[in-house]
């Protein structure tokens, strides 16, 4: 079996709107534009992102979208807005929209770490 060739795609997110460039990315990141594509193989390609603060939002999703975490603990509901989390890192939410776009299985750990961010 040979390794998969891997290409890598910049993407500038200048005024993109979120979510539909994590579908975009999540694409690129699984390899189902390549030919050769197949749900249990790890054949995606290494994406790099620029100016990932410069994301556009639609709607009222800026301040109305909520995140929900909970610690484990009883009454351990932790609850952030996109705008909290925005203004800490405008990358997390990226990397959060495609994580959940990404396969529910063990390759969803191996492909998010080829996506990259830049300044």
């Amino acid at each position: 079996m040979e390794a998969a060739k891997r290409e890598n795609h910049i993407i500038d997110a200048e005024g993109k709107v979120l979510g539909r460039l994590s579908v975009q990315i999540a694409v690129l990141l699984r390899g189902k534009h390549k030919p050769d594509f197949a749900p249990h193989k790890d054949i995606g390609d290494f994406v790099t992102v620029k100016n990932v603060e410069k994301l556009k939002f639609t709607g009222k999703k800026f301040k109305d979208k909520i995140y929900y975490r909970h610690t484990g603990y009883l009454g351990g509901l932790k609850k952030a807005t996109l705008e909290d989390i925005y203004k800490k890192s405008p990358s997390e939410v990226l990397r959060r929209a495609v994580y959940g776009m990404l396969t529910k299985n063990k390759l969803r750990a191996i492909q998010i770490k080829r996506l990259k961010f830049e300044k």
